[in-house]
């Protein structure tokens, strides 16, 4: 037996079987979708008035303050901070590096089944496609078997067929809808985080050196004046 009669053999079996995989992909997004929008709901926080409350915070500089107030928001933007607020006994660049590191690691967590629906979102409407094709094999072989009514025959799996491809087009779409939705959210989200981390390393760079420091810097200071003063 050759491999064109093999996939003969296999076209025949018609474009039952790849409905039922749209089906399943189509239950699957679906769930993704439920538990994303789930999710992005619960990790929703408002961003203006958290970032107030921080800036106020550090300005006081009631560093243990702002992580208290921190602890009890929920979202993304929050956790990053906290990151970097518990840090900030160790310099401005333990405290940025920490919230990188969470930053990076909560992107992962707000992308997670993003990939799936944009997978279905671009080949559903191919397995649709080949569902049809299948089907169109099927018609055309049973137009050869048929000696009588062939027409009807061949145009009723045609049409039959073209149901995969029509199926293959309603999953697709809602896919790519909220594909694109969610990308959006992530993308504010994270723009949120980065900002919310530039107002903490703000505050933390801001902040006054200690009376060790002052000495140091006049003492820096006298001698540079006094170095050009003997020069000229």
């Amino acid at each position: 037996m050759d491999l064109q009669s093999i996939f003969l053999k296999f076209a025949l079996l018609g474009a039952g079987w790849v409905l039922w995989v749209l089906v399943i992909l189509s239950v699957v997004s679906f769930g993704i979708v439920v538990e994303r929008v789930i999710t992005y709901l619960r990790l929703r926080a408002p961003f203006e008035i958290v970032s107030e409350k921080v800036r106020g915070f550090l300005r006081d500089d009631d560093v243990e303050g702002a992580i208290a107030y921190l602890d009890k928001v929920p979202g993304v933007e929050a956790g990053v901070a906290v990151a970097g607020l518990r840090e900030a006994d160790r310099g401005h660049a333990a405290a940025e590096e920490a919230m990188f590191g969470v930053r990076k690691r909560m992107r992962l967590v707000l992308e997670r089944g993003l990939a799936f629906l944009g997978t279905v979102g671009n080949n559903a409407p191919f397995i649709g496609l080949f569902g049809t094709v299948l089907g169109i094999i099927k018609a055309f072989n049973s137009l050869k078997s048929a000696e009588t009514a062939g027409f009807k025959v061949v145009m009723g799996d045609i049409s039959e067929a073209l149901v995969a491809t029509g199926v293959g087009l309603l999953v697709a779409i809602p896919a790519v809808v909220f594909f694109n939705i969610f990308n959006r959210w992530v993308r504010q989200i994270i723009t949120n985080c980065e900002a919310l981390e530039h107002i903490v390393l703000a505050q933390l760079k801001g902040e006054p050196i200690d009376e060790a420091g002052d000495e140091k810097k006049a003492g820096d200071e006298k001698k540079a004046g006094d170095e050009k003063k003997d020069k000229t």
